[in-house]
């Protein structure tokens, strides 16, 4: 019964509010229509990254079809007077919701809980995310992938990585012979990545790594545990970044600079690149204190009701906390920082990831509160940005289509109120986005986050994390 209670109230909601999105999206068929931003500061993000001023932008059949050219008959006209235009930001680190079986399975039976696709990439869209990179993908992440391509959707470009692990459950390989075959299964698959897990032995781990570099799939992942005492054997050729910060100060229990030196030189010296991640600790400390950091969340309203309910009932870093546990997360956080200052001064390419999805951890949102953090670990405001434009789109082979803002270039556009280069907050201050050449505007976007809300809120007593299984 209570199935088809939440069957009923999702017809309701679905039909009262989220049609409401929809008509909002749908007044938004862009297909045909040319757009020019006049008079605006472009933030190109490209090597020189020199500003042009009071520039026109012309976008069409989703490209940026000039700058400072011609103006086109009958084109809709954006006002960019005083704004600012930067490339759409990548997240480097995401965990997607998307369908999914929350009980007993059985042939035939499919998923038991299912995602509104719009709903839930209106987070990212809302922040000016055009770029997703899902680190731990399954077959899911294809059709709501397929969605935004097709146009049903509106939202970012996802790149997709297959985790592999080892041990009993999810995706393992225990011999370097399974880490093979693992990896030309995830290419037929289709998946564009490999990810590397933690319970990985030296061999297969090195076996993975191998496969990935004949099968041309860049790897991403943590350094395995087996290494701790001897990280450098873990830096082998085409190891391609790591996904945490978190991953070298597990590596050791002496959070010192010198430490911190020594990884640098090791990701340096082995070409891998870093996602600092330093949202992740931070936010993990902050619910070791207290809860309250999770529901006091301006941006909790716009999660799903399930995962309010999971971040809150069933919050791994609450339980069992103490002084102590806090006082190590915090530990963590200094020493983080202090890699981050010798990434920089090793010369080791940093890109922005969030790890979204781990609790209090909220799709799109969580960027900005990253690129804050980073800043005030001691980079740029230019070298952040950098970090979350132009170098992902790098490392993830597509910079020839996004990362900067130049002629015919995919049109993933923020149109900002205020100069991200002076204050790096100034990221949030959207007027507007260009997702995939489709215009949103600040009302619209913010029509449509107020819908949401309203949505979970109608919902959230249909919603208990500790009773999943019968959904």
């Amino acid at each position: 019964m209570k199935f088809f209670k939440i069957l009923i109230l999702f017809v309701t909601i679905n039909f009262n509010l989220n049609a409401q999105n929809q008509s909002s999206l749908n007044k938004n068929k862009q297909e045909d229509i040319t757009f020019t931003i006049k008079n605006v500061n472009i933030i190109p993000m490209t090597e020189d990254n020199k500003v042009i001023e009071k520039a026109t932008v012309v976008i069409h059949n989703k490209k940026i079809l000039s700058i400072n050219d011609s103006i086109p008959v009958n084109a809709t006209i954006i006002d960019g007077t005083d704004k600012w235009l930067i490339p759409g930001l990548i997240d480097m680190h995401v965990h997607n919701l998307a369908d999914v079986r929350m009980s007993s399975n059985y042939p035939t039976k499919g998923a038991t809980l299912f995602m509104d696709n719009q709903d839930f990439m209106l987070l990212y869209v809302a922040n000016g995310v055009t770029t997703t990179f899902e680190l731990s993908g399954r077959v899911e992440h294809f059709g709501q992938r397929n969605e935004i391509i097709n146009g049903k959707v509106i939202g970012p470009r996802i790149a997709l990585a297959y985790l592999v692990d080892g041990g009993e459950s999810g995706n393992t390989a225990n011999t370097p012979n399974d880490g093979r075959q693992t990896v030309r299964l995830a290419k037929q698959q289709g998946y564009e990545f490999i990810k590397v897990y933690s319970n990985l032995n030296a061999e297969t781990y090195k076996a993975i790594i191998d496969e990935a570099s004949i099968q041309k799939m860049k790897v991403i992942g943590h350094i395995p545990t087996i290494f701790k005492g001897n990280t450098k054997d873990a830096f082998v050729p085409h190891f391609g970044m790591v996904a945490h910060a978190e991953e070298f100060s597990s590596q050791t229990d002496k959070y010192t600079d010198e430490v911190a030196k020594e990884f640098a030189k090791l990701a340096k010296d082995n070409g891998t690149w870093v996602t600092p991640n330093l949202s992740n600790l931070v936010y993990i400390a902050k619910q070791a204190r207290s809860l309250d950091s999770v529901k006091n969340l301006s941006s909790f309203k716009y999660v799903h009701p399930l995962m309010q309910s999971k971040w809150i009932v069933s919050n791994q870093y609450n339980k069992g906390t103490s002084p102590k546990r806090v006082a190590y997360f915090d530990s963590l956080i200094d020493f983080h920082i202090k890699l981050v200052k010798e990434f920089k001064n090793a010369g080791v390419p940093m890109v922005a990831g969030t790890d979204s999805g781990t609790s209090g951890i909220v799709w799109g949102f969580s960027l900005h509160d990253e690129l804050k953090l980073l800043v005030d670990a001691g980079l740029t405001t230019n070298e952040v940005l950098i970090s979350a434009t132009r170098l992902p789109a790098e490392w993830l082979e597509i910079d020839d289509k996004i990362g900067t803002v130049e002629k015919g270039k995919f049109a993933d556009l923020i149109l900002l109120d205020e100069n991200p280069l002076k204050n790096i907050n100034n990221t949030k201050k959207i007027a507007g986005v260009f997702v995939n050449g489709k215009w949103v505007s600040r009302e619209q976007l913010d029509n449509m986050l107020s819908v949401l809300a309203k949505e979970n809120d109608l919902k959230k007593d249909d919603f208990d994390w500790n009773k999943r299984g019968e959904y």
